[in-house]
């Protein structure tokens, strides 16, 4: 079978490896669909390898059906569609650093329990739709680390797919006024059709002086003025990003972390603790995935349509892996052949 590794810094191949063998605990799921992540670009950039210098199989956020199970395998049988929770297991995590990848024509997942390892699908959902569960779910633990309430004015720095997720989640959340931020004036697009409220081009706007304007001006902090956003959402992960919220933010304004930073950046923890700034972190979805889960599938397919750009089959691997690295990419979807 064909399966992606990562083999070196930029260096991601499809490899023609062994199908897998089912032990008794474990099932074999035949990938349908599995969509890139930023994360994968991540790894194949750093040149990311398993211990002992093994390639790095690659991919994570995929749905499929189960062709095989083992003898000691209990609630699932071969048939089942489902979503893959690739955090199901800590010894095990699927593409970000186990022992399997996603990209794959099958994936092995090891000791298998349905509702942990793989999320059963409702009846009718397709296997493209389902693998937006992972990305969503580590979007609306953000959200939900934010805890906005209705009134609330809110920022989503970052229209990448966990920044357009963020939006799927404060529209269903009743917020009313939020701004999403990006360089691309493409993936502004994607989170104007997502329903952001407003959005900031940084390329071409001061966005200090543009929130001072969306949001209104609010009272000066020690001779500096400051915006009326109440949360500023971090998933884009630039390296001015914090230190230039943290110098507009207004009193006991909240800042939610989600991108993930490669280097260290300076922050102003003097002006954060006497402006009682708020700092929360969210990685990955600790509860996340069954609420996505049914929330996607009680929803119109022009609820979630902006949320995938492009769709390549596996045969076309590399090119698509090529268009996620494209600023005006959102989410990038491989489709494989379904049984």
């Amino acid at each position: 079978m064909k399966a992606v590794c990562i083999h070196g810094p930029n260096d991601v191949r499809i490899d023609e490896i062994p199908r897998p063998q089912v032990g008794p605990s474990d099932v074999l799921l035949k990938v349908e669909a599995c969509g890139i992540c930023g994360s994968d670009l991540s790894f194949a950039k750093l040149g990311l390898l398993r211990a002992g210098g093994a390639p790095w199989p690659l991919g994570h956020e995929a749905a499929g059906v189960v062709v095989e199970t083992g003898s000691a395998v209990t609630g699932i049988k071969a048939g089942l569609r489902a979503v893959v929770n690739p955090m199901g297991a800590y010894d095990n995590v699927i593409g970000n650093g186990g022992s399997e990848g996603a990209f794959a024509d099958y994936l092995l997942i090891r000791n298998a329990a349905v509702g942990q390892h793989l999320l059963p699908l409702p009846e009718g959902m397709a296997p493209e739709r389902a693998a937006l569960v992972e990305p969503l779910a580590v979007a609306l633990h953000g959200v939900n680390q934010a805890n906005p309430k209705p009134g609330d004015k809110v920022v989503v720095y970052g229209c990448g797919p966990i920044g357009l997720g963020a939006v799927f989640w404060l529209r269903r959340r009743g917020i009313h006024n939020f701004i999403s931020i990006d360089l691309s004036a493409r993936r502004l697009e994607h989170a104007k059709r997502m329903g952001a409220t407003a959005t900031i081009d940084a390329r071409n706007e001061d966005v200090a002086q543009a929130l001072a304007r969306m949001h209104g001006q609010h009272a000066p902090v020690l001779g500096a003025p400051t915006v009326g956003t109440d949360i500023f959402m971090d998933m884009a992960g630039g390296p001015k990003v914090l230190p230039d919220i943290i110098a507009m933010a207004k009193f006991q304004a909240r800042i939610v972390l989600t991108a993930v930073y490669g280097l260290p950046v300076a922050l102003d923890l003097q002006t954060m603790l006497i402006k009682e700034i708020a700092l929360l972190t969210a990685v990955g979805y600790p509860n996340e995935l069954h609420e996505v889960l049914q929330t996607l599938a009680a929803i119109n397919d022009e609820d979630i349509a902006p949320f995938v750009s492009h769709r390549y089959p596996f045969s076309d691997f590399s090119a698509a892996f090529d268009q996620a690295k494209d600023s005006g990419s959102a989410k990038v979807m491989i489709l494989f052949k379904q049984s």
